[in-house]
């Protein structure tokens, strides 16, 4: 006879390789935590609502939290004949506390109770990934506020475009990162709910109390129907969303930061500790933290397309098929944690090389522009203007000079309006100051953005 806890009505037991390929033990062992947590409120409800006696409830939580301190001490081997996590520790419950381990199933099945695992899981990630992200704000924060008057090219198409504050530049990481928090903390209404007593798909005939293992786990809310609660992997695939969406934003930083740090820019220098070699060019130092967050967003990418199909198409309730949202969601979350924290300490010990990025925008274009505007202001249409630029620019890329170098007798060739105080507005650190819109790169609208972000930080502190 079969020793499978469903084998029952099967006369023969599958073999070593077929339980290997049905396992999850290999991978959802990590619930342990989670699958107890719902456990212990599980076995505390059916007390209370005397379908089994306080006596039993007390062991098996005994049980239950001795199993769990072995867990973490290493002491425990887990089983792939006994499939996941939850036979495992059911199997070694009855071990250390006898039949009435068997007990703790009541009015349970493995559908709920991993739905209820996961939705823990999910929960905890989700706030751990909050203050992570809260973290690296914060560290931005601190490094804008050293350079909100270092000044550096913006680009469009990569190509030069006009000067900015590198605080400015940085802060537009920390806004999307304050959307990521924001979606994740929106996506938590979801998370938190609780499928716990849905049983298989159709509740049950035991007199349960769904909303004191509700209130015991934490949980919001719960399920209105047991068909949804054990079907439902909308909360994995949302979050998976805005983890891949916040390892994109990351993934756009680091291409800055690989840039920023080459030989061509020279904008920055990070630090060894954030930096590798090459084991046959002596010379290399290599932004391969940076590069490995960029390429990392492929496996993100991955997990949610992967879930999305698994979901395709899939008919109630449970279906084997749902064991598959488990390995992709743990390694999203752990690769966002790490992609974080690398980051963190990447741009707070990296150099800002403030010379360099001085002089680059002094010997480009970026500046024209403000040529533009200047003639405006001396009331000449933008179309007109723009075009006298355009001609500005040939003739000094034609002659070998930036526009600051360019003699007030060949700007008013192009236009009599020009005048001697073309120089000073034309200086990088006039271009920037002008620029006071709200949201705009002027040192003055640069501090008012970096305090309202600060007040945020403060609000959620």
């Amino acid at each position: 006879m079969s020793k499978k806890a469903w084998g029952g009505r099967f006369e023969t037991q599958p073999e070593a390789w077929v339980d290997a390929f049905n396992a999850s033990i290999h991978f959802d062992h990590v619930l342990l935590d989670e699958d107890i947590e719902g456990s212990i409120a599980h076995a505390t409800m059916l007390s209370n609502q005397n379908i089994i006696s306080s006596e039993e409830c007390q062991d098996i939580i005994k049980g239950l939290k001795s199993i769990q301190k072995d867990y973490h001490k290493n002491n425990i081997t887990f089983s792939e004949s006994l499939e996941d996590i939850h036979l495992n520790i059911e199997h070694e419950l009855i071990k250390r506390i006898g039949k009435v381990g068997g007990k703790l199933h009541t009015a349970r099945s493995r559908n709920d109770q991993i739905a209820t695992d996961m939705h823990l899981y999910t929960k905890k990630a989700v706030q751990h990934l909050i203050k992570s992200i809260h973290s690296f704000q914060a560290s931005i924060i601190n490094i804008s506020n050293q350079h909100i008057d270092t000044i550096m090219p913006g680009y469009t198409h990569l190509q030069r475009a006009q000067p900015i504050s590198l605080a400015h530049h940085l802060m537009t990481y920390f806004w999307m990162l304050e959307r990521d928090k924001s979606r994740f903390k929106d996506a938590l209404k979801r998370i938190d709910i609780s499928p716990l007593g849905a049983a298989a798909l159709s509740g049950t005939t035991y007199p349960i109390d769904r909303h004191e293992t509700k209130r015991l786990l934490g949980f919001q809310d719960i399920y209105e129907n047991s068909l949804d609660a054990v079907s439902d992997r909308d909360y994995i695939i949302e979050t998976l969303h805005i983890i891949n969406l916040c390892m994109i934003h990351l993934s756009r930083f680091a291409e800055e930061i690989i840039f920023w740090s080459s030989e061509e820019a020279q904008f920055i220098t990070l630090s060894d500790a954030f930096s590798t070699g090459s084991s046959i060019m002596p010379q290399k130092k290599n932004p391969d933290m940076a590069e490995l967050i960029r390429g990392k967003v492929g496996r993100t990418t991955g997990h949610l397309v992967s879930l999305l199909m698994t979901l395709k198409g899939l008919p109630l309730a449970y279906n084997k098929d749902l064991q598959e949202d488990k390995e992709g969601l743990f390694d999203a979350v752990h690769t966002l944690k790490g992609a974080l924290r690398i980051f963190e300490g990447m741009i707070k010990t990296m150099t800002v090389n403030k010379e360099t990025l001085y002089h680059t925008v002094r010997q480009d274009f970026s500046n024209a522009t403000e040529l533009a505007d200047y003639l405006v202001g001396k009331n000449i249409p933008f179309r007109e203007a723009h075009e006298v630029v355009g001609k500005v620019v040939l003739w000094a890329i034609q002659n070998d000079y930036y526009l600051l170098d360019i003699p007030l007798t060949i700007y008013q060739s192009f236009h009599p309006s020009i005048e001697t105080d073309i120089y000073t507005y034309l200086e990088p650190q006039e271009a920037v100051k002008r620029r006071q819109s709200d949201g705009g790169t002027s040192q003055t609208a640069v501090q008012k953005q970096i305090n309202k972000a600060q007040a945020l930080l403060n609000e959620e502190s």
